[in-house]
């Protein structure tokens, strides 16, 4: 399924039904008062979070969506039926914008959370609620009111226990493969990644879900490459992990250029727990590989592992510690 991570769409509640203007009309009953009903009120839009969806795909073609009208009242003092509600489902993640594309009206951070977007309008008034002592056979009635309408921005933000992180080919996607069950597409060349992908690491009977986001090119803040498009997933991440690949000619290069782009788009972005893992270190010899690993230790100062992943028992390394970047 192809990802999409931002919409635009219109919606529109129901309108109100209109009250009726009805008189009693039975046989030797010469003067029957007013009985008209209520009209019913408009259905709703409500937008509500879902687990188990990760896309926004379903909107690209569907992007008109409209609640049911209120019925009007009828004689007898019958109420006209409420229009259903339209219940909108959008994964967790999702951020509900205004048209402008910047003025935030919601955030989904909770699986079932519910948010009205669009009120349907409210029923009009038969001509019974104006019968008074003064007037006993009013015509008066109302007709119901419009409901809301807007045009709206779905954005959504992955939200991930651990994001995956580097330049482009260090191997990320072949990483999550290794860790998840997820199937990314893995080939020896840049941008293979261009959208995020998400897997689950199971260990220890617990659950680690995993992203993998596409590789960061100097100058991706201003757009470059893939752009911020794919920065905003890494606000969502608990923490990262730094994938570096270990045949690069300068690791402290490959680390800060990625670094760079993460100050560049947000501050905050540096302030999360990294775990640092250089990969493909079956690629040079041990003693090249200690030189390397020293080299780039000085300094830092979070955890650097080494794997490949083609060896399982340097998956399993990586799995047991990133319980302890999520808990």
């Amino acid at each position: 399924m192809k990802f999409l991570d931002q919409v635009k769409i219109y919606v529109k509640a129901g309108n109100g039904g209109d009250g009726s203007p009805s008189f009693r009309r039975e046989k030797y009953v010469e003067f029957g008062g007013p009985d008209g009903g209520d009209g019913g009120k408009g259905g709703s839009i409500i937008l509500k979070s879902e687990e188990n969806l990760n896309t926004l795909i379903d909107y690209r073609y569907q992007q008109h969506h409209k609640a049911e009208r209120g019925e009007n009242g009828s004689g007898q003092n019958r109420t006209g039926k409420g229009g259903e509600d339209l219940i909108l489902k959008v994964p967790l993640g999702t951020q509900v914008f205004e048209e402008d594309n910047k003025t935030l009206l919601f955030d989904f951070n909770k699986k079932g959370e519910e948010y009205v977007v669009a009120t349907g309008g409210k029923g009009g008034l038969g001509n019974t609620r104006f019968k008074s002592s003064t007037n006993r056979a009013p015509r008066k009635f109302t007709k119901g009111t419009i409901g809301e309408e807007f045009t709206i921005w779905l954005q959504l933000k992955t939200i991930a226990d651990i994001g995956i992180i580097g330049l482009p080919n260090a191997g990320k996607s072949s990483l999550l493969a290794a860790l998840t069950n997820a199937n990314p597409k893995i080939a020896n060349y840049k941008f293979t990644t261009v959208n995020p992908n998400l897997g689950v690491v199971s260990y220890d009977d617990k659950e680690i879900t995993i992203a993998d986001i596409p590789g960061l090119v100097e100058g991706a803040h201003e757009g470059i490459g893939l752009g911020i498009q794919f920065l905003k997933h890494i606000e969502r991440c608990k923490s990262l992990l730094h994938l570096i690949d270990v045949t690069n000619l300068d690791l402290n290069e490959s680390y800060n250029q990625v670094k760079n782009e993460l100050k560049s788009y947000s501050t905050k972005l540096l302030e999360k727990k990294e775990l640092i893992v250089l990969n493909k270190i079956d690629l040079i010899d041990e003693e090249t590989a200690n030189e390397v690993i020293d080299h780039f230790s000085k300094g830092k100062n979070c955890e650097i592992m080494t794997m490949t992943s083609l060896e399982k028992k340097s998956v399993s390394k990586i799995k047991a510690k990133l319980l302890s970047y999520v808990s």
